[in-house]
């Protein structure tokens, strides 16, 4: 048995796929893709793997076509169907990818894009943006371009540039372009596509931005530049990691994990300190950096799992919040500082008591200061370093 997995294009089949298609004794695809190309040959709906792989069990033909959509090696169906046809002669033949499509109408080359699926996966559209580069996204369901330039708008991104195709290859072909605010307000068919320029982000730099360079306000604390980038070290924060920040007084750890990690959300109950973690978030384009307003740990329960938290606050509730980020992920990596020998003790036993690996790092740091024609140095508090991590 003969098996092909046909990739159709947008709307133009390659003359190869042309041949294989008019040799076919059988036909297997989406509705409309049998609707397409069938030709009156012999058919069968299916779409999902385990449904095209029932269909071909079950038939006497020994050359086969799989119909799909775009190309068949991008962010396509026949991935899957592939390790199921291990007893068949199985041949992949390319379509014009959706991207490959777009990229022509919009004149541009694609070979540094961003390639995303948002078409049934989950899509975190914000940290795709941060990436630096021109993101494309394959949309589809619920999760059309409005949607995705409604989610980069209420990042603070509205502004960024975008351009939507639908119907690619079709006679109702359409191209769109405008800021992602404009595009949210207008309606796509299922059948779209989106690029989006990238977000401004400040160039990368090792963890430890200057103290000077945060925006301050009264009574807010920040946690001091040794002490930022010792934090980073600790929850060795990868890009894919998402991590929570508790208690994010003037925002600069959040800033700082936000710059290295897929997604940070930081919790804060007072409004002072979150109107001015909010223009650090702006000004350093942390745009992947939600702020959410309230107290841990009931504040906690609507976000996703974490892979590295930190505590920078508490509310005296630590032992609630350390229970919390157990329940949602035991293998977390945690962070908590503390200033006081009482804080320490906390945090350590309560460390020990959710079972972790617990290390203790005391960090004392002393800075110039000019006295005259002289040069003393002035010691800062000391501050203690709690990592907890599973065993």
């Amino acid at each position: 048995m003969t098996v092909t997995l046909i990739g159709c294009g947008c709307g133009s089949l390659t003359q190869e796929a042309r041949t294989v298609i008019d040799s076919a004794e059988l036909l297997i695809g989406s509705k409309r893709l049998l609707g397409e190309y069938g030709n009156g040959k012999p058919q069968i709906e299916a779409v999902t793997a385990s449904a095209v792989k029932n269909a071909i069990r079950n038939t006497d033909a020994e050359n086969i076509c799989v119909l799909y959509s775009g190309d068949s090696g991008f962010y396509s169906g026949a991935r899957l169907l592939l390790p199921e046809l291990a007893e068949c002669d199985v041949c992949l033949l390319p379509g014009i990818s959706s991207v490959q499509h777009f990229a022509a109408r919009l004149k541009r080359p694609w070979q540094d894009w961003l390639l995303c699926s948002a078409h049934g996966v989950d899509c975190d559209a914000v940290a795709a943006v941060c990436q630096g580069r021109p993101t494309f996204f394959l949309t589809g369901g619920k999760t059309g371009p409005a949607a995705i330039c409604r989610e980069l708008t209420e990042a603070g991104l509205g502004f960024l540039k975008a351009y939507a195709g639908d119907n690619l290859g079709t006679e109702r072909e359409r191209i769109s372009e405008g800021t992602a605010a404009k595009l949210a307000e207008n309606a796509f068919p299922p059948l779209s596509v989106l690029l989006v320029e990238p977000a401004p982000r400040p160039a990368r730099r090792v963890p430890g931005i200057p103290d000077a360079e945060f925006l301050r306000a009264e009574k807010v604390p920040m946690t001091k530049q040794e002490i930022r980038a010792a934090i980073l070290a600790k929850l060795a924060v990868s890009p894919e990691n998402v991590c929570w920040d508790i208690g994010t007084g003037t925002g600069s750890v959040a800033v700082e994990l936000a710059l290295w990690a897929r997604a940070v959300y930081s919790v804060e109950r007072e409004a002072a300190a979150l109107a001015v973690a909010e223009k650090n978030r702006i000004k350093f384009g942390a745009w992947n950096l939600r702020l959410v307003k309230g107290e841990a740990p009931a504040a906690l329960s609507a976000l996703p799992k974490p892979d590295a938290v930190f505590v920078g606050g508490s509310g005296g509730n630590l032992r609630a919040i350390l229970g919390t980020v157990h329940t949602a992920n035991p293998a977390a990596r945690i962070c908590v500082s503390a200033i006081t020998i009482e804080g320490l003790h906390n945090s350590y036993t309560a460390l020990q008591a959710l079972s972790y690996e617990t290390e203790v790092t005391q960090i004392s740091v002393s800075r110039s200061k000019p006295a005259g024609g002289l040069t003393l140095m002035l010691a800062q508090n000391p501050v203690w370093l709690i990592t907890g991590c599973a065993k």
